[in-house]
């Protein structure tokens, strides 16, 4: 399995022979710049919420590559409006799709599409197969319903967790977070982008460590193989 880091919360996982694009914000992004959107792979986009800065580039791929878009009910009706096909999911529900089984779970924060309308209940992923289990977190505050995960999903291999703060929970509130789902690989995302979320990557990193975690951070257009 291989994970790409495209920025700030753009994560792309490639998965029984699927490529998962999951919140793409790139070309808007200055950390960015030397990635080419136009090559990027998806046969799926998974859009956390509606924040310009998760779905900037999601039209744009999926009329490319002909990927749906699996988000909320909200996002998904407001992407068909512009004839772009889309898979609706609420909070709880999971479905099987031929990359594995999805889960749309809670996520604390708020949700607006870039043209103001309302982007419905803001939500993460956990995504499972016969190669891996994981949790995309999306952007949320530290949530007691993170303990469900492990309760109604299979054990996880690694979670992408927001680290930045201000917006979302800091490093700190993502340890816990890794307490409560039962995980010790943590990919680390939403930080570095704007100078409200800025982080000492030796202190961050450190913190996991002293807790016997794993924190990995890519450099943008970075990947690696788990």
């Amino acid at each position: 399995m291989k994970i790409t880091y495209y920025g700030h919360s753009s994560i792309g996982i490639e998965t029984m022979g699927r490529h998962l694009l999951f919140d793409p914000f790139i070309s808007m992004n200055d950390l960015a710049a030397a990635i080419a959107v136009d090559q990027i792979p998806a046969d799926y986009l998974l859009l956390s919420h509606g924040h310009g800065d998760h779905v900037a580039d999601a039209a744009a791929i999926a009329r490319r590559t002909g990927a749906p878009i699996i988000s909320n009910y909200e996002v998904v009706t407001w992407y068909e409006k512009q004839e772009l096909k889309g898979h609706p999911m609420n909070h709880g529900g999971k479905w099987a799709f031929d990359f594995g089984k999805v889960k749309y779970v809670n996520a604390v924060h708020s949700s607006m599409l870039p043209d103001g309308s309302y982007g419905g209940n803001p939500g993460g992923f956990v995504v499972w197969n016969e190669e891996c289990s994981f949790y995309f977190a999306g952007d949320t505050a530290l949530t007691m319903d993170m303990q469900l995960i492990p309760m109604t999903c299979p054990s996880l291999d690694f979670a992408v967790l927001p680290i930045g703060g201000n917006f979302t929970m800091d490093y700190a509130d993502a340890l816990i977070a890794s307490d409560f789902i039962r995980c010790n690989t943590i990919i680390g995302c939403h930080y570095d982008t704007f100078g409200y979320i800025k982080i000492d990557h030796d202190v961050v990193k450190k913190a996991f460590s002293d807790r016997g975690k794993s924190l990995i951070l890519l450099p943008v257009g970075g990947s690696m193989e788990l």
